[in-house]
């Protein structure tokens, strides 16, 4: 059946405007057009700019279809209209109808319409246009008409589209998935609150400070010279310190960030240089998007991995760079942010798919870790955390490595422990949570034979071989967490709670300081039920931190030594600069 006919009204939609990087988007057009009556609309900025209201309804009735739908709802957000209950995001569904297939013209719109055989603008002139849009107004009347022919345009293709894409559209989920679209407009629209004082601080001097950072990290490893970071050094480091290190094919040290974030965790002592060489090669203080009022706004790119998870990008969005930067996230006077996130979040996901009621049980301990040991006999039925450390950080790798495939050898890299000493753990494992196993194993079969799998709510990964096994097992976790996440950031948004941003599993919510509690308890009562909801009635536990003025976020002792550091050394070089001192 046709969908559109459930509606009273089917609007294809699309704006044109500027942003610049961290501000709201500037409205410079609107085109929409009515499926049944096939009325047009054509409204400038000016005209725009007068109206307290949308020129249509947007409520259950209405259905509004538009490509990567954010950034309209974005618009509608800047123009203070309230945002449309119904929305079918084309994008959305082009990304699910071929998620895992690779695209020789992308996922974009221009992509979209080459794939089922439309003609489009050409790539030359879209950009001439966008870039008009982007230059913002006053706009001449020839160039005011030119961006309407522009933007009709794109209403154009969405009406091609749709009757090409309908029978492949999974409804009503795909309602769903125009839902979260709503709720990242608004998270976008919030930001995270950003500490702009010491952000001027650190941009001022952050290219003086590079080698006196470097000098100040590097007193404890001797691993640079200059600005370069010198294997052989760090080699002898490695050695002195008896630190084993993982190798490439070729029998040198491997050096990517992965394999230091790695071995950091099971030696802290390398944890700084990790953080500094992260700091060195990746972070772009000057392209953090931060706005005028102060609000890290980054597109949060939802649906664009492969488990349909968001991937923000990691110069923009304040959670992309290294952890210590995020101590710049600080509340205005007043205010209080809460980073509530779900309590091993893919254990739970595990537990509740497969049906493995001794997993259920050991996530049901709160420790789900120590728990393990005990069913294994690792430890005896008294053991704490306190009184069995290692043994519970052992079984807690082992735990989480089963969830993405990892085999014997690569836990014992991960372990530092011999392959005997993994291949045991691994069995116990087997040995203790057999239906887990069980289930996971056909749901990799399952990926090979069929060629795809799906999440509870229809998200798909297409598998034409050569797909990791590793990956295909953790795909029911990683994807159906992607779905809890985002059902729960639409219902908070949706209730009023200002989501500043999602984090993987975790949701950034923001309110007065004397309200944070409250605010608090709703979201965690929303993740809840999202997770019964994705899950059939499996409950997941969630906790929160909460940073009011005048504290700044900090993960934990993360990153805590770099930005001591950095804020160091900058906060000597501003007062060097104002004595005049070189």
């Amino acid at each position: 059946m046709d969908w559109r006919n459930r509606f009273d009204s089917v609007w294809s939609i699309d704006f044109e405007f500027s942003q610049p990087p961290g501000e709201r988007p500037a409205v410079a057009c609107l085109v929409a057009r009515e499926f049944h009556s096939k009325r047009l609309l054509r409204i400038s900025r000016d005209e725009l700019r007068t109206m307290t209201r949308p020129p249509f309804d947007v409520g259950e009735r209405s259905l509004f279809v538009a490509y990567f739908s954010s950034a309209e709802w974005n618009c509608f957000l800047s123009l203070g209209w309230p945002v449309p209950v119904r929305v079918l995001d084309l994008y959305c569904e082009f990304r699910n109808l071929l998620n895992g297939i690779t695209l020789p013209a992308g996922r974009g719109l221009l992509g979209c319409l080459s794939y089922f055989g439309f003609d489009s603008m050409l790539a030359s002139e879209k950009m001439e246009m966008r870039d008009l849009a982007i230059r913002g107004g006053p706009f001449t009347a020839g160039e005011m008409s030119s961006l309407l022919d522009y933007c009709q345009s794109d209403v154009d293709a969405l009406d091609k589209l749709l009757p090409a894409m309908l029978p492949r559209i999974d409804f009503p989920r795909a309602i769903l998935r125009g839902r979260y679209m709503r709720a990242v407009a608004s998270m976008e629209t919030a930001g995270v609150p950003i500490d702009l004082e010491t952000l001027a601080l650190f941009r001022r001097h952050w290219g003086g400070i590079k080698l006196r950072l470097i000098e100040s990290v590097d007193a404890s490893f001797g691993v640079f010279d200059g600005r370069t970071f010198k294997q052989d050094r760090f080699a002898a480091y490695l050695i002195r310190n008896r630190i084993p290190w993982p190798t490439t094919e070729s029998g040198r040290l491997a050096l990517d960030d992965d394999t230091f974030k790695q071995q950091a965790r099971l030696y802290p002592a390398v944890s700084p240089l990790r953080e500094l060489r992260h700091a060195l090669s990746e972070m772009k203080l000057e392209k953090l998007a931060v706005g005028s009022d102060g609000r890290n706004r980054a597109m949060l790119s939802p649906f664009s991995s492969r488990s349909g998870r968001n991937q923000p990008s990691n110069n923009k969005f304040i959670f992309g760079p290294s952890v210590w930067m995020r101590g710049l996230i600080k509340p205005a006077a007043g205010r209080s942010i809460a980073y509530v996130d779900w309590s091993q979040q893919e254990l739970g996901i595990a537990a509740a798919l497969s049906g493995d009621v001794a997993l259920s049980q050991a996530y049901a301990s709160g420790d789900p870790y120590l728990e393990f040991a005990k069913m294994a006999g690792a430890v005896p039925p008294s053991a704490t955390k306190k009184s069995h450390p290692d043994e519970r950080s052992a079984y807690k790798v082992c735990m989480l490595a089963t969830q993405y495939g990892m085999g014997e050898r690569g836990l014992a890299a991960k372990l530092d422990k011999s392959v005997a000493f993994a291949r045991n753990l691994l069995r116990r494992h087997r040995e203790t949570f057999p239906v887990f196993w069980r289930w996971s194993q056909s749901q990799v079969h399952t990926a090979m034979l069929v060629g795809e799998l799906q999440t509870v709510f229809g998200w798909t990964i297409h598998t034409i071989g050569g797909d990791n096994p590793r990956s295909l097992a953790n795909f029911p976790m990683q994807a159906n967490g992607a779905e809890m996440l985002r059902l729960a950031c639409s219902m908070a948004t949706e209730a009023g709670i200002t989501v500043c941003c999602p984090v993987h599993d975790a949701i950034l919510i923001e309110a007065d300081t004397g309200q944070i509690d409250e605010a608090v308890n709703e979201t965690q009562a929303i993740m809840q039920e999202a997770g019964r909801i994705v899950l059939d009635g499996f409950d997941l536990e969630s906790d929160a931190k909460v940073i009011s003025y005048p504290d700044r976020y900090m993960d934990d002792d993360r990153g805590q030594e770099m930005w001591d550091h950095v804020f160091r050394l900058a906060s000597e070089a501003d007062v060097c600069t104002e004595r005049n001192v070189p």
